[in-house]
């Protein structure tokens, strides 16, 4: 694998490792990301956190805009747009997914329309501390648009999950009740 990367880690500033993420170019075309961070909130003020549009570009500063486009009754299914734009130059992207939830334990994805339509993962909350702490697992498996490399997916993902994941901790710890 010539993108591969045993883990990759990203740490605060006191240089304790927050992230731990295991990345590579996958044989299919995809890149591979899986990666944790334990967060000191409970799991459903991290679920709120993970699933608030309005917080997607303090998160991931690439998203452009997120939005809702559809919801099951029993708030069990979604369908999000995510606009995505990773610099001056680049293309504006826009990824349609769905989304299953399974409250305050599992979010499952999958990419059905788009710029980027080949991507599935999860998001696995765990509580930790009697309920007092979260640790988050982060899975997905993307290619990259346009027929580009996996490498491509791969190299992304390992500079973007990291930083992603922290700045979810950051939310959580800023908002937390």
């Amino acid at each position: 694998m010539a993108a591969a990367s045993p883990g990759v880690a990203a740490s605060s500033p006191d240089n304790s490792p927050q992230v731990a993420a295991e990345v590579r170019a996958g044989p299919d075309g995809r890149g591979e990301v899986r990666a944790t961070i334990d967060i000191a909130a409970p799991p459903e003020h991290v679920w709120k956190v993970i699933l608030d549009c309005s917080r997607a570009r303090r998160m991931t500063p690439s998203v452009k805009r997120c939005i809702v486009l559809e919801r099951s009754p029993d708030g069990r299914m979604e369908t999000r747009e995510h606009q995505i734009k990773r610099g001056l130059f680049s293309p504006l992207l826009r990824s349609i997914s769905r989304l299953e939830l399974d409250p305050v334990r599992r979010i499952a994805f999958r990419c059905i329309d788009g710029d980027i339509k080949d991507c599935e993962g999860r998001w696995l909350l765990t509580p930790l501390n009697q309920g007092a702490g979260t640790r988050v697992i982060y899975e997905n498996r993307a290619s990259a648009p346009f027929g580009l490399p996996s490498e491509f997916a791969a190299a992304a993902m390992r500079r973007d999950v990291p930083a992603a994941l922290l700045a979810l901790k950051r939310e959580c710890l800023e908002t937390r009740p």
